[in-house]
């Protein structure tokens, strides 16, 4: 549950930091009053639109089965590590002109319906990525599992709710740019367990060949199935006993991950929130 716990609290914050920065904005111009109620709006209606993709995506699930389902689930799972990693490298290079960028795209839009319009896809965006990936997480189960998941998908949304307005009360050593630093090692925990997750699905339905299966056994020491162990596997992609295809996934996804991370941010023209 602590994956989840993480990605809503990101994802919340992000779209939280997006308010915050055009209410501050809307705040320097003549005429707030309409501005702001077009900032709220357009966020409701963001939330509305992540709320109907949510019920979508199960529709859908609803309509598979078997191999069907699997192959479903397969796509979702690596569809989530994608794109965590994706965020995670963009807000790596770009971040930092976030502020700017939004600033822009107000001072262009200059309207109520154009800050609802920003507004909207911007908590959509974040809204629908949390959805992709707390499926890709598992949201999929049922009873105490998905009841479990859903309150610590509540709990981050709260944290998140909490860390913005101590961010904005100028809370000492608390600052967005710390929290997302320390954040994107969490997140790429994360991609990586997902990322494994799903080249264990593709070996159990032979799309992939194990190589060496396993290449060590340290079941006796930690076994990945209860405790300890099962809560590596779930936020890292822990496994006692790996197959060989798992462990070259695994790194080369590290690898791609720091040398992107490793690169030079270039400037580049406005875009809508995240690239």
């Amino acid at each position: 549950m602590l994956n989840a716990f993480i990605i809503v609290w990101r994802e919340s914050l992000e779209a939280l930091l997006v308010i915050s920065v055009l209410l501050s904005w809307i705040a320097r111009q003549e005429q707030p009053a309409g501005l702001r109620r077009g900032l709220w709006g357009g966020a409701l209606g963001g939330v509305a639109l992540a709320v109907g993709l949510g019920f979508a995506t199960f529709a859908v699930q609803s309509e598979f089965a078997g191999e069907s389902l699997e192959i479903f689930q397969l796509a979702m799972v690596l569809g989530a590590s994608a794109l965590i990693l994706h965020m995670v490298l963009w807000m790596h290079q770009h971040g930092r002109d976030m502020k700017r960028q939004l600033e822009g795209q107000a001072a262009r839009a200059a309207s109520a319906w154009g800050i609802a319009t920003i507004a909207a896809l911007a908590v959509a965006r974040e809204g629908a990525e949390t959805v992709v990936f707390l499926y890709g997480l598992g949201l999929e189960g049922s009873g105490t599992a998905l009841l479990a998941t859903l309150g610590a998908a509540t709990a981050g949304l709260g944290a998140a709710a909490a860390t913005a307005w101590l961010a904005a009360r100028g809370a000492r050593l608390l600052n967005y740019r710390t929290l997302f630093r320390i954040s994107e090692i969490f997140l790429l925990l994360i991609a990586n367990a997902l990322l494994i997750s799903g080249v264990d699905r593709m070996i159990s339905l032979d799309w992939l060949p194990a190589l060496i299966d396993p290449v060590w056994d340290l079941s006796a020491l930690l076994a990945d199935g209860q405790g300890v162990g099962r809560l590596l596997a779930d936020f890292t992609g822990y496994r006692a006993r790996p197959a060989a295809t798992v462990l070259l996934a695994s790194a080369a996804f590290w690898a791609f991950a720091f040398w992107r991370m490793k690169q030079p941010s270039t400037p580049k023209p406005a875009l809508a929130v995240k690239a």
